[in-house]
């Protein structure tokens, strides 16, 4: 990022001060401060005693900031700075080092040094700016523009670092520093452009916001500790992130705030841990992760892990990463697939199941069924996208039953879906239905057989029925009936034992009738769009037990066959699934 100094406040407030400050006005100058003047034009002015950070004010490294003030904004004739910046190792810095509206056209850098006062850089327009490995009480820096970046490698703060607003054309690195503020944020960089926040190994009580910030790369917290003091640990809601958000092996107290925020390229919590019992840990609602989620290696949240709405290339996680039972939000949670992660029914039903929507007001959440089944039909899983839909047909009937507030109604909706389940398993195993079918099929070929054999059928014919070959077959040989009109006694056909049924079929007449066969017939009373003739020959006859029961199997089997059928149909046209 380049930073031009046009005129105006910033540039008409730093010629003031080059204009009216004087080296006169520092006079005498302290020991540090004419070893600083003896070295301005060779450069190598760098080292005070042995560069080491004092932990007193040696008289021999203390330096005004008002000193390096005039400095830093030019100096005067025969006491201007190195084309290579301010460069001072090893100095304790008294007074303020106010730089607030100020234009710095060369390097900042004071390393290794303590600061008695917060330095201001508020509004400046600099060059980069390097404090690493010195002490501070803080820094306020916002709406500061700087053409490179500006550094904390190891610095210890104890106080704010207020950096928000800024434009960074290079990085803000803060890797190894130790940040600490008791209110607010340790580190406030919201709504600042820069390329590269890096954190690595750093300390934070009190936590970082780059909420609403704009990074042409990476937000890298590896191995850091950052501990929440009043607000979120890290609030990076609505930042843009052009590359990845590394919070790899990172120890986190508090939430983890990423709503809504754009990431380029991966989320990975490989080892992080992140505690916040009993409210929500890593929140990553309405974020949009162009390439993977990274929850693994040891990984853990103790609290909810929200992924509402999210949007996410590939899952790279594993169950013991997995946040506890009602930890866990995906509702409307998009993923293309998982990698190297379980991809089976059993395990992600599992992870679903760690959800809880009452938690949340709602009763339950159809859509992460739906897109796991999706994503696992994808992957060529079809088997296991069939079992989670099934689990998600039964979860949100039994959350559908519950909103009913008759019980009537409750009850019938009870009947109908474990009908449903029982039968087709909500549609989405329709060939269940002709498994079903068979079974009542063969249970008929059983009791229609057992009746046909004890005589309980009957040709189902009127005719046949007043025919004597009939009738009489129906009295022994021994006896006679009346029979005719007008009535002529007849003697009886059966003999000792012998039912009509079996008389009937010994008769010459009775050759010419179809014969009763307990195979077809079942599965003519079963299928009602079949007709093999079977059941408009013959009826169940209920003489005995067994015909009574074959009568009321028949009307049994007759209504099952219709309900099976059109229940199959259905569910292969999927009217019976959940909308």
């Amino acid at each position: 990022m380049t930073v031009g100094v046009a005129g105006g406040p910033l540039a008409e407030r730093a010629q003031w001060a080059l204009a009216t400050a004087r080296l006169d006005d520092f006079q005498p100058l302290l020991p540090a401060e004419e070893e600083v003047v003896a070295r301005l034009l060779s450069g190598n002015y760098d080292r005070l005693g042995d560069g080491s950070r004092p932990q007193s004010p040696d008289p021999a490294r203390v330096i005004r900031a008002s000193f390096l003030r005039f400095l830093m904004l030019g100096g005067q004739e025969g006491c201007r700075p190195h084309e290579k910046g301010i460069r001072i190792t090893g100095a304790w810095i008294s007074e303020v080092l106010d730089l607030e509206a100020c234009v710095v056209f060369r390097d900042i850098g004071l390393i290794d040094c303590h600061f008695e006062s917060t330095p201001i850089l508020r509004a400046a327009i600099i060059n980069r700016l390097f404090l690493d490995g010195s002490s501070l009480p803080g820094l306020q820096a916002e709406r500061l523009e700087a053409r490179g970046g500006v550094y904390l490698r190891g610095a210890e703060v104890q106080g704010e670092v207020n950096i928000s607003q800024a434009r960074l054309g290079g990085n803000l690195e803060c890797d190894g520093a130790t940040i600490r503020t008791s209110r607010g944020y340790a580190l406030d960089a919201r709504a600042t452009e820069l390329r590269n926040l890096l954190l690595r190994g750093a300390t934070l009580r009190g936590g970082v916001t780059v909420a609403g910030a704009r990074m042409a790369a990476d937000l890298d917290c590896a191995g850091a500790v950052i501990e929440a003091a009043e607000s979120a640990a890290i609030d990076a809601a609505e930042a843009e992130h052009g590359g990845s958000v590394v919070l790899r092996q990172a120890r986190i107290s508090g939430e983890v705030k990423l709503v809504a925020a754009v990431i380029g390229g991966d989320l990975d919590c490989s080892g992080t841990v992140v505690e916040h019992p009993g409210m929500m840990a890593l929140d990553i609602s309405r974020t949009a992760v162009t390439g993977a989620f990274f929850m693994r290696g040891g990984a853990k949240i103790s609290g909810a892990l929200a992924l509402t709405g999210a949007s996410i290339g590939t899952i790279h996680d594993e169950a013991a990463s997995w946040p506890a039972h009602g930890d866990l939000l995906l509702n409307r949670c998009r993923y293309g697939a998982f990698i190297a992660a379980p991809v089976d029914a059993a395990s992600r039903l599992d992870w679903l199941s760690r959800q809880a929507p009452e938690r949340w007001g709602e009763d339950f959440w159809p859509q992460p069924y739906e897109q796991l089944a999706s994503v696992f039909r994808e992957m060529g899983h079809s088997e296991d996208a069939r079992s989670v839909l099934i689990v998600k047909e039964k979860l949100q009937r039994r959350a559908r039953r519950a909103r009913a507030r008759n019980p009537l109604w409750r009850a019938m909706l009870r009947v109908n879906d474990n009908f449903l389940a029982v039968t087709v398993v909500y549609g989405r195993q329709p060939l269940l239905a002709f498994l079903w079918l068979i079974l009542f099929w063969v249970i008929g070929v059983g009791v229609f057989g057992v009746a046909e054999a004890g005589g309980a059928f009957k040709p189902n014919s009127a005719v046949v029925l007043r025919s004597p070959e009939w009738t009489l077959c129906a009295v022994p040989a021994s006896e006679q009936r009346p029979f005719g009109a007008p009535p002529v006694a007849m003697s009886g056909r059966a003999a000792p034992g012998q039912t009509q049924l079996a008389c009937y079929r010994e008769q010459a007449e009775a050759s010419s009738y179809p014969v009763f066969n307990p195979l077809f017939y079942s599965l003519d009373t079963l299928l009602p769009v079949l007709d093999l003739g079977q059941k408009s020959f013959w009826r169940p006859h209920p003489i005995n037990r067994s015909g009574v029961v074959a009568i009321n199997y028949f009307y049994f089997q007759a209504i099952v066959g219709w309900a099976l059928s059109l229940l199959a149909v259905a569910g292969f046209s999927g009217l019976v699934k959940s909308p």
